[in-house]
């Protein structure tokens, strides 16, 4: 087997997921700081820092992160001396977003500079689902193992969720406003719109595809949406949870439709919605039982999400 030569390393979570999720996780040599899925990862050596603190409110991290980027720097550096000793065969990263993970440009300069070897690298960058499949095969390819049962059986699971909301009336999809950050207020999109889809919603604000807007509290209270769904980046439940209370006090919030409904929700973005990996299909299942209880029931709850 020409497996057991392979030293990955990957510097972005998703990324991380898609190689355990191919079998590979033994040949993960080096991660990112922010890799921790598959739990068994959690000890391998750490390549990459951030210059930033997400420790902060929302609105600091935002101004530190525009900081940043408008001085060209990357928000996060790449530890040479660790890539150096690991000597990676293979170097997985992503070009879509510099807030997001290491830029392409940075791993390039970092291999460029690598005196040992010259390691491959796989550059991701998925916008919609079909993306996603298409990067599963593309890192299967690159690593030499099968991706076909994978993306089956993924595909497979969004499948039941489809099928199981497309007899639905539009009366009976309601229109969710799915919030990625507080301060300042933007909406979820790229992938998340299709999966909002699946589960038997409308997406508000946002286009598939396409990068996250920003818009007013005004015009979401006056665009007042069925449901609320958080899922801002990088954020566990309870950390989403503290952070939506930003707008829980604003005096405009008790009037809301979702509000008055009990339909507001908090959910692990950072193990699901914001991670372009296999758990993207646990995404779809987490949006189909919030959104349809009476059809889903897949045991997310507490755990993936939870009423606010």
């Amino acid at each position: 087997m020409h497996n057991q030569h392979l030293k990955i390393v990957s510097l972005l979570p998703s990324a991380t997921e898609i190689v355990a999720a191919l079998g590979l996780t033994e040949a993960i040599v080096g991660r990112s700081h922010e890799c921790d899925y598959p739990t068994e990862i959690q000890n391998r050596p750490v390549c990459t820092k951030a210059r930033l603190d997400s420790k902060k409110p929302s609105g600091k991290i935002h101004e530190d992160v525009t900081n940043i980027v408008q001085s060209a720097l990357s928000i996060y550096q790449i530890n040479m001396d660790v890539l150096q000793q690991l000597q990676p065969t293979h170097i997985i990263t992503q070009d879509q977003c510099d807030v997001c993970a290491v830029s392409l440009a940075e791993v390039e300069k970092a291999v460029a500079n690598l005196t040992a070897n010259h390691p491959k690298v796989i550059s991701l960058q998925p916008n919609i689902i079909t993306d996603l499949w298409a990067d599963i095969e593309r890192v299967a390819d690159e690593l030499g193992v099968e991706s076909r049962r994978l993306v089956e059986d993924l595909e497979a699971r969004v499948n039941i969720c489809t099928q199981k909301t497309q007899q639905l009336s539009i009366m009976e999809r309601p229109t969710v406003a799915c919030i990625e950050w507080i301060d300042p207020l933007m909406i979820a999109a790229n992938w998340v719109p299709e999966l909002v889809t699946f589960a038997g919603g409308q997406c508000l604000f946002s286009v598939a595809g396409k990068n996250a807007p920003q818009v007013t509290w005004e015009t979401l209270v006056a665009t007042n949406p069925d449901v609320f769904i958080f899922m801002p980046c990088g954020f566990d439940l309870e950390r989403t949870r503290a952070e939506a209370m930003l707008l829980k006090n604003r005096p405009e919030w008790q009037n809301l439709h979702a509000v008055q409904s009990g339909r507001v929700y908090v959910t692990d973005g950072n193990a699901y919605f914001n991670r372009p990996g296999p758990r993207l299909v646990d995404s779809v299942e987490i949006l189909a039982e919030i959104l349809h209880p009476e059809i889903f029931e897949y045991g997310y709850k507490s755990s993936g999400w939870d009423v606010m």
